[in-house]
């Protein structure tokens, strides 16, 4: 989807967007003030956005080394029937159970605001950025009426590289990990990454004009941060909602520019990537193929799990940079994720969540949970209870515990957030499965 602004987390597919594990809007807009375009009006089989769709069909088919089956319809959709569709494609992707349990977790993480009406937020974000989009359904490649003329071109050849896209594999398919949110974060950013990374080369003649620039992504990330005078509801939105609405746009384009050069004319859809470690790391996926651990959660000793999923690397840094305020020491105390699970877990007293994490090595684990301790001792104030291997915070009629421990000959940490009174230790780690 190419939206007027932003790119995982918070979105199932509303073709190129995901809510909740999967991303929902677009850099396009910022990448059309940065890159500049054009385009017309409505289209009506010789109308200008035949005319855009006719002379970016070839560019794209070189960029991409695939020929369209097809020409997509283009036809364009009011603000209003834009809603409407973001609200079935809700509906239909993300059930309501699945997105409470969901916004249950980000709020007990601290990650988004306990008051926050997630649906309704990221609806009226949705509807604030959105240019355009390609439905896979219908085959229709749409416009929203009204937007700026310099977008609407930037929106018809990203869109077009998801329509060709559509026509040799189903990318609803390779979104689908359902309770695997980093798997499909990972395959957002390839599939949102490939369609910038061609609209970038179909615009401009190159693929690495953005990075050549001084800063290269990471400016660009920051001139959205200056734009965002234009976008009030993304402005308001908590990190973690901006950082996995970019995500799978820019590091996703930067992903492709690399996976380009090591497989030139191969499609990445039969080697995609399975981790957002992997999408960040290059020698996780191009030399090492690093696969995640999968951790499987034996039944809580008191409780009924509502929901489960995890983090994967980049949410993990988002996490440790939300309680810490320090970009550095998240990113170095991520590093060495290889795997992480939680559980919300229902009881009679409230709801706990419960998080198990996986890492390289022993000292990967000891740096995380070293920085972890220093995140809720700075939310929460001083230990109340333990050193060394354990640690319990108390705050607001709530206990934060967190373990570092052994499972299967590799170290993990446990972290618990429980209603006060209730004790911290619902799983048995000793029955904490690791497959790799």
């Amino acid at each position: 989807m190419s939206t007027g602004k932003t790119g995982s987390r918070w979105g199932q597919r509303v073709e190129g967007g995901n809510v909740g594990g999967r991303s929902v809007g677009s850099a396009t807009l910022f990448l059309a003030v940065v890159l500049a375009s054009g385009c017309g009006s409505r289209e009506d089989g010789s109308g200008p956005y035949a005319r855009r769709v006719a002379r970016e069909i070839p560019r794209i088919e070189r960029a991409t080394g695939l020929s369209f089956k097809t020409p997509p319809k283009v036809e364009q959709r009011t603000r209003e029937e834009v809603r409407r569709f973001l609200e079935q494609r809700f509906a239909e992707d993300l059930p309501p159970e699945e997105l409470s349990g969901m916004e249950r977790v980000y709020k007990r993480f601290g990650l988004v605001p306990a008051n926050m009406d997630l649906r309704q937020f990221m609806l009226d974000l949705l509807t604030e950025q959105v240019a355009g989009y390609y439905d896979p359904k219908t085959k229709v490649l749409y416009v929203v009426e009204g937007s700026d003329e310099a977008i609407v071109g930037v929106t018809i050849a990203h869109e077009l590289v998801h329509a060709l896209q559509d026509q040799y594999f189903d990318l609803d398919s390779l979104q689908r990990a359902r309770d695997d949110n980093d798997r499909a974060m990972a395959a957002q950013a390839v599939i949102e990454g490939q369609a910038t990374l061609e609209q970038i080369a179909s615009m401009l003649g190159s693929e690495n004009v953005v990075a050549a620039l001084p800063g290269g992504w990471e400016r660009v990330r920051q001139m959205i941060r200056e734009s965002q005078g234009g976008m009030p509801v993304f402005a308001s939105a908590p990190l973690v909602l901006q950082e996995t609405l970019l995500f799978p746009y820019l590091s996703g384009a930067e992903f492709m520019r690399r996976y380009k050069q090591a497989f030139p004319g191969q499609p990445p859809f039969d080697r995609m990537p399975t981790s957002t470690e992997q999408i960040m790391h290059d020698d996780r996926y191009f030399e090492s193929r690093d696969e995640p651990v999968a951790i499987v959660f034996p039944p809580p000793l008191r409780g009924k799990v509502a929901y489960h999923n995890n983090l994967g690397e980049f949410e993990t840094r988002l996490l440790l940079f939300e309680y810490l305020q320090d970009q550095s020491a998240a990113v170095r105390g991520a590093a060495g994720w290889d795997g992480d699970r939680y559980a919300l877990v229902d009881l009679p007293a409230g709801e706990a969540l419960l998080w198990v994490s996986v890492w390289d090595n022993a000292v990967d684990a000891a740096e995380f949970f070293d920085l972890l301790g220093r995140g809720l001792e700075r939310r929460y104030g001083q230990p109340r209870a333990g050193t060394g291997e354990r640690r319990t915070f108390q705050a607001r009629g709530r206990e934060y515990y967190v373990q570092i421990a052994e499972v299967d000959g590799r170290t993990v940490v446990y972290y618990a957030d429980v209603p006060g009174g209730t004790s911290p230790r619902l799983v048995e780690l000793s029955r904490v499965t690791l497959r790799q």
